[in-house]
């Protein structure tokens, strides 16, 4: 799988390299932004009560898309990491993501498109039981999704768009020491990992409710056609930004998922802070 990634690398590459050799027709547009959200309460003698506690958060957005005739390839990379410490407790962390989406599109007719897509997600760090925080449950690569399929893409503008897939692939690949006494994130006991044919829905779409408020919102869902179709893997994302300024803005992250090969419920996660953001 190393190899996989070093392709897209590679792939991402060439593509920033034809942008720069190219002077009369500028096909690849790129842009990133980083983010860091942190958070900090400290007390004395306060007769309420309360722990000191930091928590930060780390982020990188950065997209770089292909346009050319009938021909869009629109990529996305998402990396974000967060840690909390309270006082007199362990560091613990609250966030961890690599994910990449790559979508080409071929148009058909009018805003309807043929597709492939591409979706990667795995973790950079060791990942520790939620209820003991004693025993490690994953860690880099571990679990590693991959998901791939033809399908048919309806894009009114880079900030609305759905795609329509299926028969997609999706692969799910954990360490060996995570399935030796029983199955893990859908793996069976004793595997490395699982495959899946189903269907997939991916939706995007981001608008601004007024000046300086920007909402973005991913929708992806996904059926399993060789086991438990009617048991849909949905994965919602809501993303609000409101700008203080150039550099500084006010973050809102919210995240739900259900995938019962994971987790027999919903997980959620919602992020909320004054953050500094850098353009790049």
């Amino acid at each position: 799988m190393k190899r996989v990634l070093l392709l897209l690398v590679a792939v991402s590459t060439l593509g920033f390299a034809q942008e720069t050799s190219n002077d009369t027709v500028k096909h690849w547009t790129r842009k990133g932004v980083f983010t860091l959200l942190a958070n900090q309460s400290s007390f004395s003698n306060w007769q309420a009560g309360g722990q000191n506690n930091f928590a930060g958060n780390l982020g990188i957005n950065y997209d770089f898309n292909y346009k050319n005739g009938d021909w869009n390839w629109d990529n996305k990379w998402i990396v974000s990491y967060g840690l909390t410490k309270i006082k007199g407790a362990d560091t613990q962390k609250t966030d961890d993501r690599i994910e990449l989406n790559s979508l080409l599109g071929k148009r058909a007719t009018g805003e309807w498109f043929y597709s492939a897509f591409f979706n990667f997600k795995t973790q950079m760090d060791t990942g520790l039981d939620p209820a003991t925080q004693s025993f490690k449950i994953s860690h880099f690569f571990s679990p590693a999704y991959f998901q791939f399929g033809p399908g048919m893409l309806w894009k009114k503008s880079d900030n609305l768009k759905v795609n329509f897939a299926p028969a997609t692939s999706k692969l799910i690949m954990v360490h060996k020491h995570f399935t030796d006494l029983g199955s893990s994130f859908g793996v069976e006991q004793g595997d490395t990992s699982r495959y899946e044919l189903g269907a997939a829905i991916n939706g995007y779409y981001k608008f601004n409710i007024m000046e300086n408020v920007s909402v973005e919102n991913t929708l992806n869902l996904y059926s399993n056609y060789l086991e438990d179709a009617k048991n849909v893997d949905i994965d919602y994302q809501l993303n609000i930004v409101m700008k203080i300024n150039k550099y500084l803005s006010t973050n809102l992250a919210f995240q739900t998922i259900y995938d019962d090969n994971a987790f027999r419920g919903f997980q959620t996660k919602q992020v909320i802070g004054v953050g500094l953001n850098y353009g790049f």
